[in-house]
């Protein structure tokens, strides 16, 4: 005499294929929330505002991100560049200690991008840059945040926009696909 799961596992198929579906959901979510959708605020390992650097002592975008003028990315500066400043100013204080101990160490830090684009995506700075576009248009008040964070959605439509606006094309009718 036999005994057979079959009618058993037969009623939990329906179960398992739900929570198959809402754990891809969740994965998918997860890594759509922090690509496309804004306030989006990764933790950095040291606590930088721009605030106090753009914003009260004014210093410009270009200044730290020098790769946005000739480069693709805008990239992040330097711990050389940070303790040029910080040898001597606001030394003591616990974040530029720790910004100090990545300096003594010779190592880099590993910033967590807040801007980060698809693969497919195509998107150069330093056109960007040339054409007198301000930062802001796309990273939104940077000089207003003690934690930067993504105040608009990286979405095709934000560029579509602004290149309709302004009247920007590359040679090929962008909007016989992206309407």
């Amino acid at each position: 005499m036999g005994v057979s799961i079959v009618p058993t596992l037969k009623v939990l198929k329906p179960a398992a294929r739900f929570v198959v579906v809402a754990t891809v959901g969740i994965v998918a979510g997860y890594f759509a929330n922090a690509a496309f959708f804004p306030g989006t605020r990764p933790e950095q390992p040291i606590a930088f505002s721009h605030r106090i650097h753009a914003g009260d002592n004014e210093i410009p975008c270009l200044y730290c991100h020098v790769q946005a003028r000739r480069s693709i990315s805008a990239g992040v500066p330097s711990v050389n560049k940070c303790m040029g400043c910080h040898l001597e100013v606001a030394a003591n204080r616990p974040q530029v200690r720790l910004l100090a101990n990545y300096w003594e160490n010779r190592e880099p830090i590993s910033w967590v991008k807040v801007h980060d684009l698809p693969d497919f995506v195509h998107f150069t700075h330093k056109r960007h840059v040339a054409a007198g576009i301000e930062c802001q248009t796309c990273h939104g008040p940077v000089e207003t945040m003690e934690v930067v964070s993504r105040e608009a959605p990286m979405k095709m439509g934000l560029c579509l926009d602004c290149h309709r606006k302004n009247e920007v094309q590359h040679g090929i009718d962008c909007w016989t696909c992206h309407k």
